[in-house]
């Protein structure tokens, strides 16, 4: 039987070579499957969760940046998302 792990990248630019700058991970094994380390960042950048096995399911929309909102509170840009897929025993 697969479940699915789902990793969210934030990145510092829209390249999938920039640095993360935050990151969520979501475990659908009920903690069965490989973790991630906490406190760092588990992929210095985006080439290197798909060089680990990750599979790239969305990458970010183009978006425009407004000057004068620098300081605004919003949703984190140059979200990618990612997929791997774990076998664990029924």
């Amino acid at each position: 039987m697969e479940r699915q792990q789902i990793l969210y990248l934030w990145l510092a630019e829209g390249a999938l070579d920039t640095e993360t700058v935050a990151w969520a991970f979501h475990d659908g094994t009920q903690g069965r499957g490989p973790s991630l380390p906490d406190g760092e960042p588990p992929y210095k950048t985006a080439i290197a969760a798909l060089e680990d096995g990750w599979f790239l399911l969305q990458s970010p929309a183009p978006y425009n940046l407004q000057p004068g909102l620098e300081h605004e509170t919003s949703y984190l840009p140059n979200e990618f998302i990612f997929e791997r897929r774990i076998a664990v025993k029924g």
